[in-house]
């Protein structure tokens, strides 16, 4: 059981590092994430994500699969090099090139690192074409790393040059049948925030480079968002302003009395329902039930892994307190054994030990309990650094275990209530705590 307990002295973590006097910094998370050693700079535009980062990134990562996986995803990996003349193809390489990170391999064969692959996976289906419509629809899918060629990377992971992405491609058999994959992959994306807890919204965006005839986007709002989204508060006309002709503040939908809302957001999903413009280029087919054979129609969609959650870390968090998204919170628990002399504090460590066994073995708690054992640190000091770093739930362990049944103070650090509990009503507290 000892190998399951986990002690913050051990851990990548609480270096008490303090943002430098002077600092131009306007981004709160930016600021959170970087000084509580959870994303570390590399050089411009690209980070490491250190152990606390990393947990939360991986939880994302599989709620991101549960909510595909739910609407028939099929992950997949496809290459990060991706050959030019399959861009070249579908006419993009231009359009793409100041953004492209390119590269010649040893036999002068032009690639990029892909940024999307819409191509790549176009491509891939075409080598099966022409596939019965029986099949169909198919929704591929992967979580890999894309790359960007920012001109000015800024606010560490909202807007850096490589960056965990959610790529998603359907093939449908007709355009009715991919707009109906559209609509559900949308109302999938709507779950998934919402299993967050994330205040989002839903406007209609720009198809820019990628193509197609609808799309929409998925925002967190925030100030240090680089979109500005307009709302008519009569309406359910919600867009990006890209969209709206020479900026007006007049609802298009509404009566001319009916000014728009403004607020900039962070987007962090993108939806295009893409048509026929690949599956034209590389003959991506189905074959239907009267032997014809017809294109697919396609839809991609995406969502930006790592900066959602860094995002999530922005729209959430105080001014010096990180509040994750309970469900991907690195760690839900952090004990906190008292101070006291010697024999005290031997014995608050003791029972804390024995208390992080007793919650490891709990199916939903399992590796999700840390022991602050700094006991030469004052409470209140380790009180504030666990607070600041987002656990959910703190458990002190003090005086009161001298109690028969021994109590434990559990403050929910959502709201800042404690609650006084024994083991066996901490526990059943605890029990309901969703974990993934």
């Amino acid at each position: 059981m000892s190998n399951s307990r986990r002690f913050v002295s051990k851990l990548f973590q609480n270096f008490g590092r303090v943002e430098p006097e002077g600092s131009s910094q306007t981004c709160q998370s930016q600021i959170l994430m970087q000084y509580n050693d959870i994303v570390e700079s590399c050089h411009s535009g690209c980070y490491v994500m250190l152990p606390f980062g990393q947990r939360a990134l991986d939880k994302l990562v599989r709620v991101v699969d549960e909510e595909m996986q739910a609407i028939g995803g099929q992950k997949i990996s496809l290459p990060t090099l991706a050959p030019a003349k399959l861009w070249k193809k579908s006419e993009r390489w231009d359009d793409a090139l100041n953004e492209l990170f390119t590269l010649k391999d040893r036999h002068n064969v032009q690639y990029c690192l892909g940024p999307t692959h819409e191509e790549l996976v176009t491509n891939l289906m075409a080598m099966y074409s022409p596939i019965s419509e029986k099949r169909l629809p198919i929704k591929f899918y992967q979580i890999t790393r894309k790359f960007r060629d920012e001109m000015k990377p800024k606010h560490l992971l909202l807007r850096g040059r490589e960056f965990e992405m959610k790529d998603m491609y359907s093939f449908d058999a007709s355009e009715s049948e991919a707009r109906e994959t559209y609509d559900i992959v949308c109302e999938s994306y709507s779950r998934l925030f919402s299993r967050l807890e994330l205040p989002f919204a839903k406007v209609e965006g720009a198809t820019g480079n990628i193509g197609g005839s609808i799309s929409h986007e998925f925002h967190l709002m925030s100030s240090v968002g680089e979109d500005k989204l307009l709302f008519c508060e009569k309406c359910s006309f919600r867009s990006n302003s890209e969209l709206v002709k020479d900026q007006s503040t007049v609802c298009p939908t509404c009566d001319a009395d009916c000014q728009l809302r403004t607020s900039p957001g962070i987007e962090i999903g993108h939806t295009f329902l893409l048509g026929t413009k690949y599956s034209s280029v590389f003959k991506s087919t189905c074959m239907k039930s009267d032997r014809g054979i017809d294109l697919t129609h396609m839809g991609c969609y995406g969502i930006g892994v790592s900066r959602l959650l860094q995002g999530s870390v922005e729209v959430l968090s105080s001014e010096n307190k990180i509040r994750w998204p309970r469900l991907i919170a690195p760690y839900q628990i952090c004990i906190l054994p008292h101070k006291g002399i010697k024999a005290a504090a031997e014995q608050y460590l003791a029972t804390s030990l024995t208390l992080s066994d007793a919650l490891n073995v709990m199916p939903n708690l399992k590796h999700e309990v840390v022991i602050d054992d700094r006991q030469q640190i004052s409470l209140g000091k380790r009180l504030f650094d666990a607070k600041r770093l987002g656990y959910p739930y703190i458990i002190v362990v003090g005086k009161r275990i001298q109690e028969n049944p021994p109590i434990f103070e559990i403050i929910e650090t959502s709201t800042n209530e404690s609650h006084f509990l024994s083991i066996d009503s901490l526990k059943d507290f605890l029990s309901t705590v969703e974990t993934i």
